[in-house]
C-alpha cells in the first residue's frame, strides 16, 4: 500500500475512535450526579435517626415517675359505671398474673400525648400520689391518681367524666420473681410463674 494511503487510512481510524472515547467519558461523567444524590440520601437518615434517638433520650430524662421492680405481677381491675338511679354498679372485675416490668407501662401513661381537643395535663406529686387532672387515653378525657404504695405495689384510678361517667381502678401487686430470672439464678418455679394466669368474672357486658 502507498505511503500516502497507508497515512489516510491511520487518520479515518483516528476519527472513528475519537466518538467513542467521548462516549466514554461522558458515561463516565454520568455518575456524578447518582454519587451526590446518594450522598444527601445518607445525610438525611443519618440526621432523621439522630433526631429520632434524641426525642428517645428527652422522653427518657423527662419521665421522672414512679418505679417498680421488674418481676411476676398480679394485676386485679375493675371497671364501674355511674349511674343516676343505683349509683356505682360494677360492670367487671379481672385478675391477671404476669411477668412485665411495670416502670415501662408507667413511661407510657406519663407521656400520654394530646389528641385533637384532649390536652393531657403535666402530673402533680402530692406524697406518694401523681395526679392527672386531665389525660388523653384510649377510654377519651381522663383523671388519673396513681398512689405509691412501695416499689412492689401500687394503685391507679382513671375516672372518665362525661354521657358515661365510668371509674377504671387497677391494683397492682409484685408476687415474686419472673421464672426465667429464678431458673438463672437455680431456684424452683413458684406456684404462679409457669404460665399466665387470667380469672375474669363479668357481672354485665361492658360498654
Amino acid at each position: 500500500m502507498p505511503r500516502r494511503a497507508r497515512a489516510a487510512s491511520r487518520n479515518d481510524a483516528a476519527q472513528v475512535a475519537q466518538p467513542t472515547g467521548n462516549r466514554q467519558m461522558s458515561s463516565g461523567g454520568d455518575f456524578g450526579p447518582s454519587k451526590i444524590a446518594m450522598r444527601t440520601l445518607c445525610a438525611a437518615i443519618a440526621l432523621s435517626a439522630s433526631v429520632l434517638a434524641s426525642h428517645a433520650s428527652a422522653a427518657e430524662q423527662e419521665f421522672g415517675g414512679p418505679t417498680f421492680r421488674k418481676g411476676m405481677w398480679r394485676f386485679v381491675r375493675t371497671l364501674e359505671v355511674l349511674t343516676a338511679t343505683n349509683g356505682r354498679h360494677k360492670l367487671f372485675e379481672r385478675e391477671m398474673t404476669r411477668c412485665v416490668d411495670p416502670t415501662q407501662a408507667m413511661k407510657g401513661t406519663f407521656s400520654s400525648a394530646s389528641i385533637g381537643n384532649c390536652h393531657s395535663s403535666k402530673p402533680e406529686k402530692v406524697s406518694n400520689k401523681y395526679v392527672f387532672s386531665n389525660r388523653c387515653d384510649y377510654m377519651g378525657p381522663v383523671s388519673t391518681v396513681i398512689t405509691v404504695l412501695s416499689e412492689e405495689a401500687y394503685t391507679e384510678v382513671n375516672e372518665v367524666k362525661g354521657v358515661a361517667p365510668r371509674t377504671d381502678r387497677v391494683v397492682a401487686r409484685r408476687i415474686s420473681d419472673c421464672h426465667e430470672d429464678r431458673a438463672s439464678l437455680g431456684q424452683p418455679a413458684g406456684p404462679h410463674e409457669d404460665i399466665p394466669q387470667e380469672r375474669e368474672h363479668d357481672e354485665s357486658e361492658p360498654l
